[in-house]
């Protein structure tokens, strides 16, 4: 059997009566021993008592009531009503401190309600308005949330989406597998080329999943189109500039050919004639062989890279000019030796040609950061003037160059997952190139 407990009122109480009982006892006691006659000392008696109990049960009232408000504020603060507020009568006493308190949490809970219902109406409306399919799925893998976009992919409205099951949806399979998925499928509302973006939250202490499906097939249409233009830009301009001398040299050649007579040095135009149509036709080869190693770069093969050996080994083929390669701490990294070395020719290149202009110099070194390290190529040249186009394939501004060496160094970058930088000095002239690779 569990004990008995009095109440925390109760035991108020009787603290109370327990603090006053010794003065009753003794008051009753001088009164018994006064010459009073019965019925005064009764009176008396009586009046002690009713005035010891009547200031005990205050005292307990004093105590409880005020413990009672304070159960009222919590209970309906529990209840999400914000609104009630406890009377503050003295706010120096120890109760008035505790309801200051009280009716300021109160406060500060209401404006936080106020604020996150503000932040979820916001986040619903952006959810509602993006052109991005949202559904959101409980452990059951039962759908709880979709946006409109979701409702105009599965063709249905919400209020026959939500509650099924995300097989009947035909969206089982992407909440399996790779978070991030490219895939082409038709859908009820469309069919395209779809991203899948998987990730996952708790609500309720319970795991969820957030699945996102975006629409592909319009940026990826419009990139290939701009894609193709670019390509067809080059090439045509490349074109051009080899067929529009060849065919004008070959009207010549015709009619030099018709000439009756011929002149005395017919040969020799012939021979130079056909000079310039050989060297504008092994122009256009070199092009397309360019243009052909630009496109068929192999994906990297993976291995340890010493980055000092690799800056010693790309600086020393360097035979023009002397590079000045700064030895820096050991570091090994990951990546595809030859890729790498091939990048970095094409750097350093660069660099010198810039400085040849000048007569200046060229330096390479590398910086470690958390993560990743960054090789620095540094010339002395005139710097750039122009960078809007540095990794537009085929645009060079060296004569007889062609145009991609920095697109085939980011492309290698990227490949990496690096990136390549092109920027004016900032402490003199000359240009620097950073290729930044990560470290793991």
């Amino acid at each position: 059997m569990s004990k008995f407990k009095l109440s925390h009122d109760a035991r108020v109480l009787l603290l109370a009566l327990l603090a006053g009982l010794p003065a009753i006892i003794v008051s009753v006691l001088l009164l018994a021993l006064g010459h009073h006659d019965g019925r005064t000392q009764w009176t008396f008696d009586l009046l002690i008592i009713c005035f010891w109990l009547a200031l005990s049960f205050a005292a307990r009232n004093r105590v409880a009531g005020p413990l009672r408000t304070l159960a009222n504020l919590l209970e309906a603060m529990r209840e999400g009503d914000y609104s009630i507020r406890g009377r503050v009568d003295n706010p120096r006493e120890p109760m008035g401190e505790v309801m200051q308190q009280v009716n300021a949490m109160a406060a500060t809970l209401r404006d936080q309600r106020l604020g996150a219902l503000e932040a979820t109406a916001l986040l619903r409306k952006v959810m509602e308005e993006i052109d991005v399919a949202v559904f959101a799925f409980d452990p059951q893998q039962a759908l709880r949330l979709v946006n409109r976009a979701g409702e105009r992919l599965l063709a249905q409205p919400a209020e026959r989406l939500l509650a099924r099951d995300a097989t009947s949806l035909g969206l089982a399979e992407y909440l399996l597998g790779d978070p991030e998925q490219t895939i082409q499928r038709s859908f009820q509302g469309g069919t395209g080329r779809w991203g899948i973006r998987r990730s996952n939250f708790r609500e309720g202490g319970l795991p969820h999943q957030l699945l996102v499906v975006t629409d592909l097939t319009r940026p990826l249409r419009e990139e290939e189109l701009q894609a193709w233009q670019r390509l067809v830009r080059v090439i045509g301009h490349e074109l051009n500039n080899s067929l529009t001398p060849i065919k004008s040299i070959a009207q010549s050649l015709e009619n030099l050919i018709k000439s009756d007579p011929p002149p005395d040095d017919w040969t020799d135009d012939m021979a130079r004639g056909l000079n310039v149509i050989a060297s504008r036709s092994e122009s256009l080869s070199r092009f397309m062989s360019s243009y052909a190693r630009l496109a068929k770069l192999p994906a990297p093969k993976f291995g340890a890279v010493e980055v000092n050996s690799l800056l010693r080994r790309v600086t020393s083929l360097e035979m023009r000019m002397p590079v000045f390669f700064e030895e820096c701490p050991p570091l090994t990294i990951q990546g595809d030796a030859d890729q790498l070395e091939q990048a970095l020719i094409n750097l350093v290149r660069n660099a010198v040609d810039a400085s040849q202009e000048t007569g200046g110099r060229v330096f390479v070194r590398h910086e470690r950061s958390p993560g990743s390290v960054h090789i620095k190529i540094r010339d002395e040249g005139p710097g750039l003037s122009n960078t809007s186009n540095l990794f537009v394939p085929f645009f060079t501004t060296k004569r007889g160059g062609s145009g991609i060496g920095l697109v085939l160094s980011r492309q290698i970058a990227e490949a990496h997952n690096g990136t390549v930088t092109l920027r004016n000095a900032q402490d003199g002239y000359g240009c620097e190139a950073t290729l930044t690779l990560p470290v793991q």
